[in-house]
């Protein structure tokens, strides 16, 4: 049997996705931008602060689903450009390979990761970006901190829900250790 390719059912209404959600885990990307030097050196790192369902203030990394049908790749560019605007120029790979898997469960404590609403596994990657980035849809800021800024630990405390660890792991995968 052929599979059915032409299927537009990417998209979940409010109530299917509440289903799914308490049902299977749901597959996610997260990235953390970076500037990178003529000489491959990464020069920043770009996080978003949002505001929190309950008021606070939180600086973010990039994350969000991968659709029905969608190709890694293609989601981790939606969510860039998403966030950062059209401008942004992410430089994805053709096969792309994530610096870890982060596993988000609705428990706290089973993993450094949590979210209330789901189980969820995130494909994370550290993506490189070029053009013009402005933040977008309800992010409020986005700021372009040093490799350093970014590894202290006052402002990994801004993020919540694990993204300071995942923020911790890249720096490390890029050869940074913790400042």
């Amino acid at each position: 049997m052929q599979p059915d390719l032409d299927r537009q059912e990417a998209w979940l209404s409010h109530e299917e996705l509440d289903s799914v959600r308490g049902r299977v885990p749901i597959l996610y990307v997260a990235a953390v931008p970076v500037r990178v030097a003529d000489n491959g050196e990464v020069v920043a790192v770009g996080l978003l602060l949002r505001a929190s369902e309950t008021g606070h203030m939180e600086r973010e990394l990039i994350a969000g689903r991968v659709n029905y049908h969608e190709r890694v790749r293609d989601a981790l560019v939606r969510h860039l450009e998403k966030d950062l605007g059209p401008m942004a120029l992410p430089s994805v790979p053709a096969s792309p390979v994530p610096f870890t898997v982060a596993e988000f469960f609705p428990t706290p404590g089973v993993t450094p990761f949590h979210d209330p609403r789901q189980h969820a596994v995130a494909l994370s990657f550290v993506v490189p970006v070029r053009g013009d980035c402005a933040p977008q849809q309800d992010a409020l800021d986005l700021a372009w901190l040093t490799p350093e800024e970014a590894g202290q630990t006052g402002l990994q405390a801004e993020m919540s829900g694990g993204h300071g660890v995942l923020l911790r792991q890249a720096l490390a995968h890029l050869g940074r250790s913790a400042f």
